[in-house]
């Protein structure tokens, strides 16, 4: 059990590098609401609809809102209009003056701090939506670019928790079998052994094979765990859960490159064979299959990435979009109906959850093992 601790502290050094500062307030919204009279249509900084003064739902950004990132996590808005907000620290460096560390409550609501603001639209054909760009003293962007952004998002924050909470359990379990050696499992080591020994006896040992499996333990089970735990955390719809971590592309990206880096620095002298000497093929196909082969390097991880990333996103969607569906109508005997979708959809979520850390795990042993053909002939 230990080594699973011991290799949760990679996806720890991955997720950040300082400690976490977690501020809670209130904050008043900006009241200034600017009435354009000809062109008769709500203005996109009031978000209110001038006709009914009723705060307009816009059902797409509710929703993207709710899957991205950000520097902050919203709890609730009052009837007042002030939020409740756990603040997350913000960790920049620039190139002109250094490195900063600030609460994100300061450039809460379009404020500038330090010569630093959030980005809105575009500029120079990037994206600056929900970035925090470096700013001049009249405003303009500065032309160096973006600042190195270390900052404690949500999603850095609660990949930090899912690894405590694996190292606490995990050092636990440790302790106990040291303690009481191999007897028969009680409470949560009732749970967790026979996961372990599924992804043992299940995943590993079939497709890596038996005499080199144990050397990938640590990683199938810290993959497993840590996009198992995520995943459910990302259905606990309250802080600090909630946050979109699986559903992030970057996350998903950096899990497939560790398989990735794993399966090719396992290859022997077979898997290199067979991808610059293909048996079977002619020498005048060389030229094709060489470089079909070594694209095939590199699917492999893409697909990883993408098929968690994918299925965790549209799950996320799915929810909010239901959810949606009783402001969109406006009309509380929507409630119901879209709240008994919403359950049936987390009961398949939570299905889900568990399907792709299987997924993600078993494909993963999979290549490594591909990549030792000579336990497949045996």
């Amino acid at each position: 059990m230990r080594f699973i601790a011991a290799a949760s502290i990679v996806f720890f050094t991955f997720g950040t590098l300082f400690p976490t500062e977690v501020l809670q307030a209130q904050t008043s919204h900006s009241q200034e609401d600017v009435q354009n009279q000809t062109s008769g249509e709500a203005h996109q900084t009031s978000g209110h609809d001038q006709e009914s003064g009723e705060e307009e739902f816009v059902a797409n950004k509710f929703i993207m809102e709710h899957i991205k990132d950000s520097h902050e996590w919203h709890i609730l808005t009052k009837k007042d209009g002030t939020h409740v907000s756990v603040y997350l620290p913000v960790i920049l460096y620039s190139r002109h003056s250094g490195f900063h560390v600030f609460s994100s409550k300061k450039l809460a609501h379009g404020h500038t701090h330090r010569g630093f603001r959030m980005g809105q639209g575009q500029a120079e054909g990037k994206n600056l939506e929900g970035k925090i760009v470096e700013v001049d003293q009249n405003g303009e962007l500065v032309e160096e670019g973006l600042p190195l952004d270390f900052s404690i998002t949500k999603n850095v924050f609660m990949m930090m928790l899912s690894v405590v909470i694996l190292l606490w359990v995990f050092l636990s379990l440790a302790k106990s079998y040291k303690r009481t050696g191999i007897s028969e499992p009680r409470g949560l080591q009732g749970f967790l052994e026979p996961v372990v020994v599924f992804v043992e006896e299940d995943i590993a040992i079939p497709n890596i094979g038996e005499e080199k499996y144990q050397r990938y333990m640590p990683y199938l089970l810290t993959i497993f765990f840590f996009i198992l735990l995520n995943n459910l955390m990302g259905l606990i719809p309250f802080f600090p859960f909630g946050a979109n971590v699986t559903g992030n592309i970057a996350v998903t990206m950096t899990l497939a490159v560790f398989t990735f880096l794993i399966t090719t620095f396992s290859g022997n002298k077979g898997y290199w064979r067979h991808i610059f000497n293909t048996p079977g093929v002619p020498v005048w196909l060389a030229p094709i299959m060489i470089p079909v082969e070594i694209i095939g390097m590199f699917t492999k991880p893409f697909a990883l990435m993408i098929r968690l990333f994918a299925n965790i996103t549209a799950g996320h969607i799915i929810v909010l979009s239901l959810i949606s569906m009783i402001f969109i109508f406006k009309s509380i005997f929507m409630s119901v109906p879209s709240l008994v979708m919403v359950i049936f959809m987390l009961c398949i979520e939570l299905l889900v959850a568990f399907l792709q850390a299987y997924i993600f795990t078993l494909l993963s042993a999979l290549f490594i093992g591909l990549a030792m053909p000579e336990h497949h002939h045996e």
